[in-house]
């Protein structure tokens, strides 16, 4: 595709950020995504001429992690923790029910181009296993019922909220506020909850506490 010079200027404010342009590769390949929905071709080459940089550059960057896709994905991109914490608690049957559900599987998209489905291996959120994420929003203490319900929601255009943060938003929507720009939501979502805290009042109650920073 085209980039349009508003998207070049938002890739210019990035590139503004860092000391070197390089730097700024991954909020750039965000943008991208923000705009195509995944990293394309001429997306890489955009990247590449903005930056200064090879596509070969790019393309390494871009195949590395794993927030990069190199198709499109759905509008709702639909993350499934099946690493052994959540995977024992429920997670493989989340995984199977919403493969049957949606009748796709790991990175694939529904005919309907709504809901992409991906397994993960770890969200960093075994505290509320089994865990999945929709555009990166946790939804946590899932079961296959609250799955299906929460992705048949989104397929219907209906508000979801994440377990912790807003309303799940669209794939691009996320993705440009992932390129480091505001979405004016930094204030919703709640603060951490009796789960994350155990370890710290467990500590508390023992008289535990870091060692102290040698200057």
């Amino acid at each position: 595709m085209s980039f349009s010079e508003q998207t070049r200027e938002k890739a210019r404010d990035i590139i503004s950020r860092y000391p070197q342009s390089r730097s700024a590769l991954l909020p750039m390949l965000h943008l991208v995504q923000s705009e195509e929905g995944y990293v394309s071709a001429d997306g890489i080459a955009f990247c590449a001429e903005e930056l200064a940089l090879t596509t070969a550059d790019v393309a390494a960057v871009a195949t590395f992690y794993t927030m990069y896709h190199r198709k499109p994905v759905g509008e709702y991109h639909i993350g499934v923790c099946i690493n052994p914490g959540c995977g024992i608690l429920g997670g493989d049957t989340i995984w199977s029910t919403l493969c049957e559900r949606l009748g796709i599987g790991n990175d694939e998209v529904t005919e309907d181009g709504k809901i992409s489905l991906e397994r993960i291996e770890c969200q960093a959120a075994c505290t509320h296993a089994p865990v999945m994420t929709a555009n990166w929003e946790f939804l946590d203490n899932m079961t296959p019922e609250s799955a299906i319900d929460a992705v048949e929601k989104l397929r219907r255009g209906e508000e979801v909220k994440s377990t912790r943060g807003p309303r799940i938003r669209t794939f691009k929507e996320n993705e440009l506020t992932l390129a480091g720009f505001d979405d004016g939501l930094a204030g919703e979502g709640g603060n951490a909850d009796e789960s994350m805290l155990a370890g710290l009042k467990r500590a508390k109650e023992l008289g535990q506490s870091a060692p102290e920073v040698k200057k």
